[in-house]
């Protein structure tokens, strides 16, 4: 006689149907439920969402665990899905509806300084982070493998309430999946995750805004005043209006000077060098490198990282992150053309 035996096969359709009649029953008494909804078989398309599945996967402590979560997450398993500061509340649908929760320590005081400093007048807006529409540069300090934004295996701690031994079963895999799908179109909730301030990386570059939209505004208060009301006025040294004189009110009475209209630019017609340079250039741009594409473009010319990225502008971070990309690389047009170059240096060898 068998004192173990295995629970009986419930399908995925079953499994859903379930779940989501729990997940109805919850909504009414008013717990609100986030699901993690995944259109096709893509779980991350965003720079912060492959960023964050990327960066679990390059640790052998959580690549050989996390693939048992791929198909949960896929399928639409995780029900519920919650980020908070330094945790991650999910409800899971395996043979039955099971609770996980992630802890994970907020960022240190010391590598957040670190990323600030680094970063400092290279963002120029809050849209411009969190579309991770960013520079090489940036994108390789933000997503560093020990001092970056993400957290480190000791700096996460696992649980589940199913009857999994492992620390990683996949119903957590499919939460650390589903977290990424999550910051594609809520990426705020990284820094949030991690205790930090998102706006402090920029807040820099808005004090340097404002003041020279101010000055500028100044400027254009001066220099057109007299335009404008048909007047000349004096400043002193400290830069303020000297009082009208007689003459001044004299021409305060005059019909205001109209506003010079600015001239078109003159556009001129290409030549045939410089039509025939823009062809080469767009034909350039057409390539579409990949991660393996690079590495193997990288070996062809026998560069190290280092001496390749140097090449390229970029940091040598940025390197080792577009090589284990599978997908087509996203870059910048200068780094395409640069790219393109090499290759034909490349091919002429």
């Amino acid at each position: 006689m068998s004192y173990y035996t295995w629970r009986p096969y419930v399908s995925v359709a079953k499994r859903r149907a379930k779940a989501l009649k729990q997940m109805q029953k919850l909504r009414k008494k008013g717990k609100k439920i986030e699901p993690v909804e995944i259109d096709g078989r893509t779980i991350t398309r965003s720079f912060w969402g492959k960023a964050w599945c990327n960066h679990l996967e390059s640790f052998s402590d959580f690549s050989n665990r996390l693939p048992r979560g791929r198909t949960y997450a896929r399928n639409g398993s995780v029900c519920h899905l919650k980020i908070l500061p330094g945790k991650i509340k999910a409800i899971v649908s395996g043979s039955k509806l099971y609770n996980v929760s992630i802890n994970i320590k907020p960022l240190k005081e010391s590598v957040w300084k670190s990323i600030k400093k680094q970063c400092s007048g290279k963002i120029g807006s809050m849209l411009e982070l969190l579309q991770g529409k960013l520079s090489d540069y940036v994108m390789g300090i933000v997503t560093e493998r020990k001092s970056g934004l993400m957290p480190l295996p000791g700096e996460i701690k696992l649980g589940c309430n199913c009857p999994d031994w492992a620390t990683m079963c996949k119903h957590v895999a499919a939460v650390l999946y589903g977290i990424g799908n999550r910051l594609d179109t809520q990426p705020e909730l990284l820094f949030v995750l991690r205790g930090v301030d998102a706006s402090e990386l920029i807040s820099g570059n808005l004090e340097m805004t404002i003041t020279d939209a101010s000055a500028a505004a100044k400027t254009i208060a001066d220099d057109k005043l007299a335009d404008i009301f048909g007047a000349d006025i004096d400043l002193d040294i400290t830069g303020q209006s000297a009082p009208a004189t007689k003459t001044h009110k004299k021409r305060f009475s005059r019909q205001a000077k109209p506003l010079r209209k600015k001239k078109k630019p003159i556009v001129r017609a290409q030549t045939g060098k410089a039509k025939t340079k823009a062809s080469n250039t767009k034909k350039l741009l057409r390539i579409r490198p990949t991660g393996k594409s690079v590495a193997r473009l990288r070996k062809q010319l026998k560069l190290s990282v280092a001496q390749f990225a140097k090449r390229l502008g970029v940091s040598s971070a940025s390197i080792y992150r577009w090589e284990k990309i599978s997908e087509r690389l996203k870059l910048q047009n200068n780094t395409l053309l640069k790219l393109a170059r090499l290759q034909q240096q490349a091919n002429r060898k």
